[in-house]
């Protein structure tokens, strides 16, 4: 098979300063590798994710396909509503809790907590 493992995932957004404060301040994501004008990266254990602003990414606010684990769900939820960043109730499954923030743009960001006997 060709494919070796997934590059990055990126998302679209309009102002790129405040997308960054965003996913720096409200989540916690630590920015590393590339940064500039139009495109930032940030390492989530081993992971790439970009937040960009050209027009190849695509428009911001369609994004949804990012989704982080959480250590503590609710312990989360509370620093996000103390910052003003409301998340939806999370939703229980027979293998996790999941519940979704948006970023500056609307684009979606899943946070999910997987139940121990899931592993």
């Amino acid at each position: 098979m060709p494919v070796k493992e997934i590059a990055f995932t990126m998302y679209p957004v309009s102002d790129l300063k405040r997308a960054v404060a965003f996913y720096t301040d409200v989540l916690g994501l630590k920015q590393s590798g590339l940064a500039s004008d139009a495109w930032v990266e940030f390492d989530i254990n081993g992971a790439c994710f970009g937040v960009g602003n050209f027009p190849q990414i695509g428009t911001p606010g369609t994004a949804g396909s990012l989704a982080l684990e959480i250590d503590d769900l609710d312990a989360f939820r509370k620093e996000l509503a103390a910052k003003g960043h409301e998340t939806g109730e999370p939703y229980e499954t027979p293998v996790c809790f999941i519940t979704a923030i948006s970023d500056p743009d609307g684009n979606k960001v899943v946070l999910h907590k997987q139940k121990a006997h899931a592993h």
